[in-house]
């Protein structure tokens, strides 16, 4: 009988995946009715329902992401809820065709059952990302436009 991945365990899973890139693999970490919130992606839909729609914004993210992240500075707390954890990290990114470099905050709070992420709310440095990528003419037009 295996045993089950604590939620600490299953956060640092999915934090050595992101890292090392293995974006199709991330999708099985989470339940099949995973909520995920982004309250503060800029532009952004806010909600993901559901691992299928997970995994296909994982696979968009490996294919298009020219960014290569290192964690640092990862500190996870536990709750009074034993399946809940507040997860914060620095992510140092670089970027793979320009070798510009940065560091960018990021918090989770999750949820793992059984293994397994059941719900997310990631709090990620998102205006960061965007200098670094030189997307931020296309996220400002996209806020100006709502």
């Amino acid at each position: 009988m295996s045993e089950t991945r604590s939620p600490r365990e299953t956060f640092h899973a999915l934090l050595d995946g992101i890292t090392a890139g293995r974006f199709t693999e991330l999708a099985a970490l989470y339940a099949e009715d995973i909520v995920v919130e982004t309250p503060l992606e800029p532009g952004g839909p806010g909600r993901f329902e559901g691992r299928k729609v997970l995994a296909e914004r994982f696979a968009q993210l490996g294919e298009q992401s020219p960014l290569e992240l290192s964690a640092r500075n990862v500190v996870v707390r536990e709750t009074g809820d034993p399946e809940v954890i507040v997860a914060e990290w620095d992510y140092e990114v670089r970027h793979r065709t320009t070798g510009r470099r940065l560091t960018a905050a990021n918090i989770q709070v999750l949820r793992v059952r059984d293994g397994l992420i059941v719900h997310s709310r990631d709090f990620h440095d998102h205006l960061a990302l965007a200098v670094l990528t030189g997307t931020l003419p296309q996220l400002v037009a996209a806020l100006e436009a709502e």
